[in-house]
């Protein structure tokens, strides 16, 4: 189980990633409301992923 969930940690973090970097770069889907908001959003999706990555590679 432990597993699956720090999978779904990295999962969920690309998935930040991609959306508030395609609204920070291209404005989609939020018509690039806050730039601060993408800014902020884009280094929490980073910090997920590698807490993630970094449970993962301890519970292997």
């Amino acid at each position: 189980m432990a597993k699956v969930m720090t999978i779904i940690g990295m999962v969920v973090a690309g998935l930040f990633a991609l959306v508030f970097g395609l609204d920070l770069v291209i404005g989609v889907p939020f018509q690039t409301a806050s730039g601060t908001m993408d800014i902020g959003m884009l280094v929490c999706s980073l910090i997920l992923g590698y807490l993630s990555f970094n449970a993962f590679r301890d519970i292997r």
